[in-house]
């Protein structure tokens, strides 16, 4: 699994930010979370593939988050995508996407699927799920996060000796989680020669928004919380009537929420050169902080557990 950071950048693009788009690949499935103008180039100058696109998540209908959906939609019907597109996103997406395709005349090959949504989980696949929560922001808002199901523990070797399941086609069978009949019609479990499950991993994408439990709740032990951070502290005033957040304030949930990183994103176009200063002023709250950058990638690797469990 790995994020892309497509579009860092908040209400209005510049040179080295753009508007609000993130990728979230895994195992060759991709997910985007907001679709901001401009992402369709960023997702061919991150090489991610859009033939792999299974469903973008819209956090709201705000224009720097949704207005790069018309042109990706009509680029990938000019390939030969068949299979359907999932766009979720809360109360309005729907009208709107209908709009759009109405308005310019468009109609792709492929079926898009239009899911308004309210806080729960939205989206479920054996392997993962992603569920929506609200945010603090000046119009409706969600935030995603993305789980994986736990994986099953690591297969013990010895036990499954000593219990004379001989090496080949069985191991695997238990490993994939089922139960296997010996010569002699001794069974065996997979849970006596499987260690404890081992945690699925967990990306939680918050933006925009102003620092709230709900986020709090929803990042608990996540591997990455990527967080509205759109002004310094100095700017804390215009955070709150705005509706976002500053780096500190991302920092503060998460360590609330015992995060294992924070990335900070939808930076403010006020701040040119001062890209240290937002990464100064959160690692004084919450050390494992990064600044997204477009283009940047974050791998997200498989661990074996997490604090406290």
């Amino acid at each position: 699994m790995k994020i892309v950071f497509l579009g860092t950048g908040g209400t209005i693009p510049t040179e080295k930010r753009k508007h609000p788009c993130l990728a979230l690949k895994r195992e060759g499935e991709l997910f985007l979370f907001d679709c901001g103008e401009g992402s369709q180039t960023q997702i061919f100058r991150a090489r991610v593939g859009i033939g792999s696109l299974q469903a973008i998540f819209l956090s709201h209908l705000h224009g720097d988050h949704v207005l790069g959906l018309p042109g990706l939609l009509m680029t990938m019907s000019q390939t030969s995508r068949c299979q359907p597109l999932l766009i979720i996103g809360p109360a309005g997406v729907a009208t709107w996407v209908r709009h759009v395709c109405e308005d310019l005349n468009f109609h792709p090959a492929f079926q898009i699927d239009v899911k308004e949504v309210t806080p729960g989980s939205v989206f479920v696949s054996n392997h993962y799920r992603v569920d929506a929560f609200p945010l603090e922001h000046t119009v409706c808002t969600l935030g995603y996060s993305f789980c994986e199901t736990d994986r099953p523990g690591r297969f013990q070797v010895e036990a499954a000796m000593r219990l004379g399941v001989p090496k080949g086609p069985l191991w695997g069978q238990l490993q994939s989680g089922s139960p296997v009949t010996l010569e002699g019609g001794k069974e065996v479990h997979p849970s006596q020669v499987l260690g404890p499950n081992r945690p699925g991993r967990k990306v939680v994408y918050a933006v925009d928004s102003r620092p709230c439990q709900e986020t709090v709740q929803a990042a608990r032990d996540a591997d990455l919380l990527i967080h509205d951070g759109m002004f310094l502290s100095e700017d804390g005033d215009k955070a709150r009537d705005r509706g976002h957040s500053t780096a500190t304030e991302a920092a503060q949930v998460a360590r609330a929420a015992g995060s294992r990183r924070l990335a900070l994103t939808h930076v403010s176009p006020r701040y040119r050169g001062e890209d240290q200063k937002f990464v100064d002023e959160a690692t004084k709250v919450f050390p494992d902080t990064i600044l997204g950058r477009d283009l940047m990638e974050v791998p997200i690797p498989q661990t074996e557990g997490r604090a406290g469990q």
